[in-house]
């Protein structure tokens, strides 16, 4: 697969992020280059939860990239949209991680930071590997519930300016036997 190295419109590609967060009464969270390599090579299906159809959302951006560049298996959770039948990128919307019909990898969390515990609950209670907390979506006690669950984290992160920065084309190949 071809790697993506296309422009990025949105805002969300516009801010500086640090890879560690600062917590009130714990250490800081820190992503690892290893951690997000594992994360982006080991997870081939990804629910997207926060999708947007407005096509000015990063969520919409980014879901829109994920499958058409890199080849990820993405499954958009919104319930509004689920509610009308909506399909991003030919792809149906879910109402709940729980309503996607097959097991899920990495959950992709667009939603604001208190709303991620919850999140990070449904991640661990549908048996997802991992968690990923977009850019400005930080929330120190859901990554560690996380963390604690078994858990891959990454958080204040996006896949699409992680991929490009470790040269990852998209999910390692599945081996077959």
């Amino acid at each position: 697969m071809t790697r993506f190295i296309g422009p990025i419109t949105s805002s969300i590609f516009l801010l500086a992020t640090n890879t560690c967060t600062t917590g009130v009464n714990a250490m800081p969270f820190c992503n690892s280059d290893a951690t997000l390599r594992k994360i982006l090579t080991t997870s081939r299906t990804i629910a997207l939860v926060g999708a947007s159809a407005n096509t000015a959302r990063p969520s919409n951006e980014v879901l829109g990239v994920l499958v058409e560049h890199y080849g990820y298996d993405v499954y958009p959770v919104n319930p509004g949209l689920a509610a009308s039948d909506k399909c991003l990128y030919g792809r149906k919307v879910y109402k709940s991680l729980q309503d996607i019909p097959v097991p899920v990898d990495m959950v992709d969390v667009f939603r604001n930071s208190k709303d991620a515990a919850g999140v990070v609950d449904e991640a661990i209670g549908v048996g997802a590997k991992a968690v990923w907390l977009q850019i400005g979506v930080v929330n120190e006690e859901a990554a560690e519930k996380a963390k604690a669950a078994g858990l891959d984290v990454a958080m204040n992160v996006c896949p699409l300016h992680e991929l490009p920065r470790l040269g990852i084309d998209g999910p390692d190949e599945k081996e077959t036997s």
